[in-house]
């Protein structure tokens, strides 16, 4: 049976929680004719499963990338899965600040995991 490295897993389970986690807080703006309660209820329920996925994700990955390099993917890792999910799920589009904007994040994402 294939193995996933150390390096690949907390990642991959990162980006599944980000799309529970993004569902969680932004899906509901498509049903804004329901009530607030049934809203909170259901995002806890979606967020539930983020949690399952993101905290060992964290807790394996701290096995092989510092605290800031595992918060800096989860940032990044959110942008994308953000970015994702705005254009093909709320249909709005991305400009071109938006895209300046995550370059100069990844600019950021890069003096975290670069070697001085």
């Amino acid at each position: 049976m294939p193995t996933v490295s150390p390096q690949i897993l907390p990642i991959l389970m990162l980006f599944a929680s980000n799309v529970f986690m993004t569902f969680a807080w932004y899906g509901h703006l498509k049903f804004k004719q329901s009530p607030l309660v049934l809203i909170i209820l259901a995002s806890w329920g979606i967020a539930f499963f983020e949690y399952w996925l993101a905290v060992p994700a964290n807790r394996w990955g701290s096995a092989v990338y510092s605290a800031a390099q595992l918060k800096t993917m989860q940032e990044v890792i959110t942008l994308v899965v953000f970015a994702a999910f705005s254009t093909l799920y709320l249909k709005e589009p991305l400009a071109w600040n938006h895209a300046l904007g995550f370059l100069l994040i990844a600019g950021g994402a890069f003096l975290i995991f670069h070697k001085w």
